[in-house]
């Protein structure tokens, strides 16, 4: 169900509990803007993992509401979480490649699944997999790949079918700094396109001094 509202993200008074002593999130209230890029902190076990997975139907929330591109996700049937997911491209910080696929069949699974063309697949991997500047590994296997460029393979199949939001899940904390400051650069060409990113991260020197926003999370409760 489509709900206008200024925000692409929304969160009200959500709440997500896995047992009567684990509670990982409490009353999280958050907008996020159509354009915006935020970071997402706080240390380890704070939430931010849960948050995420909230916003992609990975968990469903225990209490309050969640809005995301206009759909009440609380609402959403398991038929209907597809069409969720296909607005919402999600990097994880272990990658979560095929290690024994190409570059071009990670990236491409994204697209098929949408049922395009074989040449409509071909075009667009072969675009976002230069834009990573990985053309010249189309054919390699994942599993041969540096962790660099498994996190650059990552991110294209996380693209490839242009969302609208992107969620990064600590997508820097197994790369060195200069394969890290390669992911920031890739991260922002996006949001200059007008691609809305939440970024996950406990390394406070990806926004030591950033202009972009930034939102803590400490032991499942939004902090000022």
């Amino acid at each position: 169900m489509k709900y206008i509202d200024s925000a692409i993200v929304k969160l009200t008074d959500v709440s997500k509990r896995y047992t009567v002593e684990n509670l990982a999130l409490h009353r999280v209230s958050l907008e996020v803007q159509k354009g915006e890029f935020i970071f997402l902190t706080g240390p380890s076990g704070s939430g931010k993992s849960t948050l995420l997975k909230l916003l992609f139907c990975a968990e469903r929330p225990t209490e309050g509401t969640i809005r995301v591109d206009g759909m009440d996700i609380s609402t959403l049937t398991p038929s209907q979480i597809p069409m969720l997911r296909r607005r919402v491209g999600v990097i994880f910080q272990d990658f979560k490649l095929l290690g024994r696929h190409t570059v071009f069949d990670n990236v491409a699974l994204s697209l098929e699944v949408l049922g395009l063309k074989t040449s409509q697949v071909e075009k667009r991997v072969r675009e976002i997999v230069a834009n990573v500047g990985l053309i010249g590994k189309l054919e390699q296997k994942a599993i041969e790949l540096s962790g660099g460029e498994q996190q650059r393979v990552a991110i294209a199949r996380a693209v490839v079918n242009r969302p609208p939001i992107i969620l990064a899940d600590e997508p820097t904390g197994n790369l060195d700094r200069d394969r890290t400051n390669e992911v920031m650069e890739l991260m922002e060409e996006l949001n200059a396109r007008g691609t809305t990113i939440i970024f996950a991260t406990h390394d406070e020197k990806l926004f030591e001094n950033t202009h972009r926003r930034v939102v803590r999370l400490e032991n499942g409760r939004l902090v000022k």
